[in-house]
């Protein structure tokens, strides 16, 4: 089994408080990351390694990767990988562009893909008998779609830590609601991981309205450090949801 960096504590204690508080991964589960080959996905696929040694309980964990068929995109690595540090892979290649066309320039082609990939990942899952679907998504990212919400569409609302799906199934969680991008960033990079490029022509045609939040926000945290801080405050109530008893009685210790 390949070697791989343990992640650092400073990214540890942000995924154990938020394990901790949205009681997500629970003896006995069967996990299932969704690995787009990103530097979160990658991230958090070590740190789930870690934590599953380290836990006081037993969980399984296995990763999925949906191509959508976009040229240019070379998930290759993945599976060597995967195979080097032990963790069973499940590949799945669909013509997610070819039938998001219609919907390439449109607000909602985003959305149309991530439902696509979403419904694709929910059937890995029951095939495999397993019970919960880890994402990759960040702070940041739910800041991001904090603002979004708030600006265009006038309401309070941004990504879940923890819930469960319309069928009832199969729980979803995001261990990294806690963490910043820089962290997972800065992991990926000195673990030396085989990240994918992000190469997907619906958001690099042209600038996204995310990319612009980005942006608004890498502004504001230069003038105010406790951006994230507060925004993370002002998130709690939207971002909990099944807030029970999990794997982790504490955060990892300094």
């Amino acid at each position: 089994m390949a070697a791989i960096a343990a992640p650092p504590r400073n990214l540890l204690r942000p995924v154990g408080r938020a394990i901790a508080e949205h009681g997500m991964i629970r003896d006995g589960d069967r996990v299932l990351l969704a690995l787009s080959g990103g530097k979160d996905s990658l991230s958090l696929l070590h740190i789930l390694r870690h934590l599953r040694t380290h836990a006081p309980v037993h969980f399984d964990l296995a990763a999925a990767t949906v191509d959508p068929m976009v040229e240019g995109f070379d998930p290759s690595a993945l599976k060597p990988h995967l195979e080097a540090v032990g963790v069973p892979f499940h590949y799945r290649a669909e013509p997610i562009l070819e039938r998001a066309r219609g919907h390439m320039g449109n607000p909602s082609f985003c959305a149309f893909c991530a439902r696509m990939k979403r419904g694709i990942l929910y059937d890995i899952a029951r095939r495999g008998g397993y019970n919960v679907l880890a994402l990759g998504q960040h702070l940041d990212d739910a800041a991001e779609s904090f603002l979004m919400s708030a600006f265009h569409g006038g309401r309070l609302k941004t990504m879940k830590a923890h819930y469960v799906n319309d069928a009832g199934d199969i729980r979803v969680i995001r261990p990294l609601i806690y963490a910043r991008e820089r962290q997972t960033a800065a992991y990926a990079r000195a673990a030396g991981l085989p990240v994918v490029p992000e190469n997907c022509p619906g958001c690099f045609q042209a600038p996204t309205e995310r990319m612009r939040i980005k942006s608004l926000l890498a502004d504001e945290e230069r003038l105010n450090k406790g951006v994230f801080k507060s925004l993370k405050r002002a998130m709690s109530p939207l971002i909990a949801d099944l807030g029970r008893r999990s794997i982790l009685e504490s955060p990892p210790a300094d």
